[in-house]
Order: C-alpha cells, then structure tokens, then sequence
C-alpha cells in the first residue's frame, strides 16, 4: 500500500465529516437544490475537487511528453447527480485547459491523463464522463 486515508461521517448528507487524522471537517448538508438547506458541503463537491486535483497530478506527470506546459493547466470537474424513476446516478465532466496551446496536443494529453488518474480508473465504465479541452 501507497498511501490510505480514512473518514468517518455521522448524520449522512446532513451530518458530520471528519478525516481520522482530524485536520479536516466538514460540515455536510443536502443542496438546495435536493430540499437541503445548502449550509454544508456535500459529497459531490469533495469528489469534484478530489477528482480535480488527482487528474491535474496527471496532467502534470504527462504534459512534457506531449510538449506542453503543465504547470500553466487548469483542470476542472464537474459532478451531477442525476434522478431517474428508482434511484441516483453521477455523471461528470473533466474539462482541461492550458493557454495558448494547440488544442489537439491538448485533447491527447487529456485523454491520456483519464487513462491514469486512479479517479478516472475508479469511475471507468462506471458513469457517464465526457472530456473537454477549453
């Protein structure tokens, strides 16, 4: 094993989050949008900024071999949760940007960086993603 971490949540989406080590807790609410209060993060934000993070570390491995700076990327991921008739679903977007570059170079290196991520591993044929160069 590389590396693990823990979290223990009480009270679900409106409840408490905390990381075993104690140096992050969070709040967590229902959106707004799902009859919550809002006044909370939820799980979706985390996995969107996680994700985020774990796929620009990707970039960041990958960008020399397509000669690129990855240093000057910007990985963004977004997260919806979707409702059909019985139950939820995720569905997400990784969108990559690096100014000035040419935007082919740029789709290979993002989609050789979805190849890598363990975030993108994890979801693979698991939910819908798309990928988008910006």
């Amino acid at each position: 094993m590389a590396y693990q971490t823990r979290a223990t949540t009480k009270g679900g989406r409106d409840g408490r989050a905390v990381l075993d080590d104690g140096k992050l807790a969070l709040a967590m609410a229902l959106p707004k949008e799902l009859g919550g209060s809002g006044e909370g993060h939820n799980p979706e934000q985390l996995f969107a900024l996680g994700w985020s993070s774990c796929f620009g570390q990707a970039v960041l491995l990958l960008a020399k071999k397509h000669g690129l700076d990855g240093q000057a990327a910007k990985v963004t991921c977004a997260v919806e949760l979707d409702k059909d008739a019985t139950s939820f679903a995720l569905k997400a977007e990784l969108s990559l940007s690096i100014p000035g570059a040419d935007k082919a170079k740029v789709q290979a290196l993002l989609e050789d960086a979805h190849q890598i991520c363990p975030y993108s591993k994890a979801t693979r044929n698991n939910i819908n993603v798309t990928l988008t160069v910006v």
